[in-house]
């Protein structure tokens, strides 16, 4: 299960995500950005309460940092010690602003 909590103010998109973003939650994260990002310039991520990540939700950070490079910038902040190991290790850690 994953709660998505997102707020749009002033050109400026923050997601917090709680809970697993896997193959059966990532496809709603994914619909909640694309139909959202229109006009936003800076798209910024809170994983603070996010348990586990699959290739499905690194897939969905990864377009959505291909659409902000466009537009803005993007930023992953409070990532679990866990979750930043899944970034080193797929090399995720390379293409996005980790906090």
């Amino acid at each position: 299960m994953l709660n998505i909590a997102k707020n749009v103010e002033n050109g400026e998109m923050d997601i917090a995500l709680e809970g697993r973003l896997d193959t059966t939650t990532a496809p709603s994260l994914d619909a909640e950005i694309k139909g959202g990002l229109e006009g936003i310039t800076s798209l910024k991520f809170d994983l603070a309460k996010l348990e586990y990540i699959s290739s499905a939700g690194l897939r969905v950070l990864l377009s959505s940092q291909k659409i902000m490079n466009k537009q803005g910038k993007m930023v992953i902040s409070n990532a679990s010690e866990e979750i930043k190991e899944i970034f080193d290790v797929t090399g995720f850690s390379e293409i996005l602003t980790i906090e």
